[in-house]
């Protein structure tokens, strides 16, 4: 049977994308190997020298195959940002508000030029800049029957086009591509695709497991509260020595955890500074600076910016939330760090960091200030920073995965 010159012209095409597909994961399986290595041979003294930074330490997972994976991401990974949508839906974001780690990473995205290529078959992962942020602003119908509707239509639509006019979401079934969200919503309105709840990587702040978050798939997302968009003024503290309060948050109610807290410990101790509202005249970050402890329990969604907050101002945080996966816990041991209590613990809350000693504190403070680096937003981003950070979680991701050639 003869075959029409375009069918030829399609399949060889098909050939070709499949012949940058097989390269791609050889590449992958190159990475991958390099990082059993480190790993298989933890007890081996590296001699590793890098000018700008070495991981090392406890605050770290493993520093030395931490550092390799980095160090293959930074050799190998490329993405592939789609360009379909009208700006102001897709292609911006936020950078001045609670969700402008959403924001911040779409606009870095677009300025990116080692990491980003314009050729989608040369790209290990496929990313999806819609902003969910935007997206309420524009289309949210707050009094419709079902709110969501739209939303999640708009998201359907979305990859139904890119779907249509490229082969990559079709070819992985969305496998190797990633939506980015820091709005509470982002989690339900990846609902609106099967294939993008259930196979992409999802990077959300709102890291659920109890509503369907899959750490082994999905990447936590640092929720990183700019407001006036610029680091200044909130990096840096005092030492453990001029810090006279014991604990401190300041928060309205909201979510089952905070009620709690404020019922046991609000105007209950001197040492235990913890606020519905603070005093008129009282600076929030003033009185994290103060603190040894920062109390970061969640509202109604899991994520809370007093985390970062805590780390920023080197303040030892204090986590207290159920079915959370904190950011970049693949690389951070966050033990090292953080103090994790239960909703069962807020009563004791004070005998529990009583208990921590001063020696004991002071290592713990030390690590937050060296894992400050990972969560810092830079202008334009630098090596190790959250942005980065970010990236080599879902570069993570992207290696627990294989993309075959369709036959």
């Amino acid at each position: 049977m003869a075959i029409s010159k375009e069918v030829i012209s399609l399949a060889q095409g098909a050939r070709r994308t499949d012949v940058k597909l097989e390269r791609l994961e050889l590449g992958l399986a190159r990475a991958r190997a390099a990082i059993r290595e480190v790993l298989r041979n933890q007890s081996q003294k590296f001699d590793l020298v890098d000018s700008d930074y070495m991981p090392q330490g406890p605050v770290y997972r493993n520093p030395h195959a931490f550092y390799q994976s980095y160090r293959e991401m930074e050799k190998l990974f490329k993405v592939y940002v789609y360009e379909e949508g009208e700006p102001p839906l897709f292609h911006d974001g936020p950078c001045r508000s609670i969700y402008s780690t959403e924001g911040r990473f779409i606009n870095n995205m677009d300025m990116e030029n080692r990491f980003r290529t314009r050729d989608p078959d040369l790209a290990h992962v496929h990313f999806l800049p819609f902003s969910v942020v935007k997206m309420v602003k524009f289309i949210y119908q707050p009094r419709s029957f079902n709110s969501t509707a739209a939303l999640k239509r708009t998201i359907l639509d979305y990859v139904h086009t890119i779907s249509r006019k490229y082969p990559y979401w079709n070819r992985s079934l969305g496998a190797d591509h990633f939506m980015l969200s820091c709005h509470d919503w982002g989690p339900d309105l990846s609902h609106a695709i099967s294939h993008l709840y259930s196979n992409s990587i999802r990077v959300l702040c709102n890291a659920n497991t109890s509503e369907g978050f899959h750490p082994s798939k999905d990447v936590s997302l640092p929720e990183i509260n700019l407001i006036t968009g610029l680091n200044k003024g909130i990096i840096g503290g005092p030492s453990p020595s001029r810090r006279p309060t014991l604990a401190f948050f300041a928060g309205g109610l909201h979510g089952p955890i905070r009620p709690i807290l404020l019922k046991h410990w609000k105007d209950k101790d001197e040492s235990m500074q913890i606020h519905e509202y603070l005093p008129k005249g009282i600076s929030y970050y003033e009185e994290m600076k103060r603190s040894k402890f920062c109390i970061c329990p969640s509202g109604y969604e899991v994520a809370s910016p007093r985390i970062v907050e805590a780390i920023y101002l080197e303040c030892v945080p204090v986590i207290i939330c159920d079915h959370y996966v904190l950011p970049f816990s693949d690389m951070l041991n966050w033990k090292a760090f953080s103090v994790s209590v239960t909703l069962e613990d807020i009563p004791k809350l004070k005998d529990i960091l009583k208990s921590i000693s001063s020696r004991q504190y002071i290592r713990m403070q030390r690590r937050v200030k060296i894992v400050q680096r990972h969560f810092v937003m830079n202008t334009p981003p630098k090596r190790f920073d959250v942005y980065h950070m970010i990236l080599h979680s879902i570069w993570l991701r992207r290696l627990n995965i294989r993309v075959h050639p369709q036959d």
